[in-house]
């Protein structure tokens, strides 16, 4: 690959090592920056070393390397908070109590079925000045009416750590929040707090302003609500409102991304831009003006979509394309994904972990590398054919590179995503084209019907468009499972096979039959490890009891009569066997006692009848059985105690202080997660 082979490459490589090396090993900051400070005095000797000899020194391009590799791990630490000495993280007293914490509201977030959610700054606990971003949980009923982002708040409250999954196998959201600096979240009353009369006017607070003030001038036009949370999410970069249903529908057919402002928006922004434009003459000084005009435009319109990576990314990189295009010089369009990529980097280094920002650029680099590759395979002379086949290989280049992250990170791939691309791209250009207008006449409290009215409509059918592909649901793919092994392997047979058919030889041939052999050793081993795994599992589930015994691929579960009908459709379930590449073998109706690996189990329900004398290994109560646990541990002596989530919380208190005078150990499943005998 000749994009490897630039300097560039291999630095922004080095950097993204160093950034994955703190977030990963977590090493002393101290430390990193010394070897930032030896690395840079090895480069400069290296350097006067090879400009005093006049000839290629390859010490000094490792030294280049080491370099970039350190600044990419200081450059995480800087802006992590989790480094920073003043986070609230650091300080353990302040969790599980309540504290009196003075916090600014930084960006709204989507509300939950009971709250109203934000993402906030938090500037004091106490007495003492803390930093550090938090989600805050406002009862819905408790607010007349949202507040606006930048309101500063005293709230009496508690903070919770975030907690890891409580079933094997979920999406671990805590991690999630960690990958944007949130490492708690305080729920509170309207009552519990009181509001600062000054607000912190900085640019998320005039951005939000902004999109308010648009977003009301269009409510007042009687813009359908529906169609109006879709077109701020594909204008604006705002998905809060949009119905899950919606949401659903969007990725059943494989067009989610476009609910998240990405390359394709931002690439008709600038179209836009240098049409209006087109007036301007192209002297120095026109051409100039169009420049500062196109960049401003760009970095006003990420402002206003909120700075999501993607939308970063996607300014950035148009960003480069209009400076070259000024300058009259032929763009490299890698150069142009590398400086992007290091310049996000470089300034939120965090980015990189983000699940958008990894598709987006996967996706782009796929397109510039496969597209030329399959557009050869046939060159219509029709245009209509030639705009069809164009579609359908740029969607097919993208779906092809990230197909492999998605199902890692999904678990799914809608079949039709070519027929969806195919329709919806046209009518995104119109959407798009007239969207732009609305929103920059609503932005001047202007609306005009004439407008606003053919993009209701656009987007209504586009919505119907969308609900018809995703209600063929035979040809959406569920529930994949996949690892880390199979993502790598993927990736390895897509680059090598594409560059064997870039330019055929008998060693790129081999690569891609060494790809493929690598595949399925990976598939061997995971199929060896899956046969040696024997495990039983109490899950955390909400009033239902849910036990699972795998052996090697075969899963068997345990539960009541409801649960057992609606296995299918049980998602804690679904994960559990996605996750381990298993399939539900039998389902069967919980008994008092089982057996696995030698250890005898005990299942108490609500009827509390158990066998006297029985000696179980492992007590497990469900249901909240009416039983004296003290007087139960003089006939019957387990060597662990189990509660799942069946259970009332105050008998889980009280089974907790039993079992601690009896020195028993004490496992609920709501406080500490599933519980496995392996």
């Amino acid at each position: 690959m000749k994009v490897l082979q630039f300097p560039l490459a291999r630095i922004t490589f080095g950097f993204i090592l160093g950034i994955l090396f703190p977030y990963y090993l977590k090493p002393e900051p101290k430390i990193v920056f010394a070897l930032l400070f030896i690395s840079v005095i090895t480069f400069i000797f290296f350097y006067f070393l090879s400009k005093k000899n006049y000839t290629k020194n390859p010490y000094f391009g490792i030294s280049t390397y080491v370099l970039s590799f350190f600044i990419g791990a200081t450059t995480l630490i800087v802006h992590t908070d989790y480094f920073q000495k003043s986070n609230y993280i650091h300080y353990n007293f302040i969790f599980g109590k309540p504290h009196l914490i003075a916090v600014t509201l930084q960006e709204k977030l989507k509300s939950s079925s009971f709250n109203d959610r934000y993402i906030a700054i938090v500037n004091r606990i106490d007495t003492t000045e803390n930093t550090g971003r938090i989600i805050l949980n406002i009862r819905k009923d408790s607010l007349k009416r949202p507040f606006e982002i930048g309101t500063q708040l005293r709230i009496k409250g508690t903070l919770y750590k975030n907690n890891p999954p409580n079933n094997p196998n979920q999406f671990d959201y805590s991690k999630y929040l960690e990958n944007k600096q949130i490492y708690a979240q305080l729920y509170a009353d309207a009552e519990e707090m009181s509001i600062s009369s000054e607000m912190e006017k900085n640019i998320w607070y005039y951005t939000s302003r902004l999109r308010t003030k648009i977003i009301h001038n269009l409510e007042k036009s009687d813009f359908h609500k529906t169609e109006l949370n879709v077109a701020v999410a594909l204008i604006m970069g705002q998905q809060q409102d949009i119905s899950p249903e919606i949401i659903r529908d969007y990725q059943y057919a494989g067009a989610v991304h476009i609910l998240s402002v990405s390359g394709l928006h931002i690439g008709f922004i600038l179209i836009f831009v240098t049409f209006i434009l087109k007036p301007l003459p192209n002297t120095k000084r026109g051409s100039f003006i169009k420049l500062i005009i196109i960049l401003a435009s760009l970095s006003l319109f990420g402002l206003i979509a909120g700075l999501a990576p993607s939308v970063v990314r996607s300014v950035v990189m148009f960003s480069f394309v209009a400076i070259g295009t000024h300058l009259r010089r032929s763009v490299n369009i890698y150069h142009t994904l590398l400086v992007s990529m290091l310049l996000i980097l470089l300034f939120q280094p965090s980015f990189l972990f983000d699940v958008g920002f990894q598709l987006s650029y996967i996706a782009l680099f796929s397109i510039i590398w496969l597209q030329p590759l399959l557009a050869s395979i046939w060159l219509p002379k029709n245009k209509i054919s030639k705009y069809i086949w164009d579609i359908l290989t740029v969607s097919f280049a993208a779906q092809i590179g990230t197909l492999p992250l998605s199902i890692y990170y999904f678990h799914q791939f809608p079949g039709l995503f070519f027929l969806t691309n195919l329709i919806i791209i046209p009518l995104l250009s119109l959407i798009m084209i007239l969207g732009v207008f609305v929103m920059v006449l609503a932005a001047f409290g202007y609306v005009s019907l004439f407008l606003s009215k053919p993009l209701e409509w656009s987007i209504f059918y586009l919505n119907k468009i969308i609900n018809s592909i995703a209600s063929l649901e035979q040809f959406i793919i569920q529930n994949i499972s996949f690892n880390l092994y199979f993502l790598i392997s993927f990736y390895l047979i897509i680059i090598s096979t594409a560059i064997w058919f870039k330019k055929p030889s008998f060693n790129k041939l081999a690569m891609v039959l060494i790809s493929i052999i690598l595949l399925q050793i990976s598939y061997i081993k995971n199929r060896s490890d899956l046969e040696n795994q024997h495990e039983w599992v109490v899950f955390n589930s909400k009033k239902n009891t849910l036990i699972t015994e795998r052996n090697g691929e075969k899963v068997t579960l345990y539960a009541n009569d409801s649960i057992l009908k609606a296995s299918r459709k049980n998602t804690i379930l679904t994960s559990y066997l996605v996750g381990n590449f298993s399939a539900l073998e039998s389902k069967k109706r919980i008994q008092n006692t089982t057996f696995f690996n030698g250890k005898k189990i005990l299942i108490l329900d609500s009827l509390g009848i158990y066998p006297k004398n029985i000696n179980p290994d492992i007590l497990l109560l469900t249901q909240s059985p009416k039983i004296n646990l003290e007087r139960l541990f003089q006939t019957v002596k387990p060597r662990i105690v189990v509660a799942d989530a069946s259970n009332y919380k105050t008998l889980q208190k009280y089974w907790k202080a039993t079992c601690s005078k009896q020195k028993i150990p004490f496992h609920a499943t709501g406080e500490k997660g599933f519980y496995t005998l392996n």
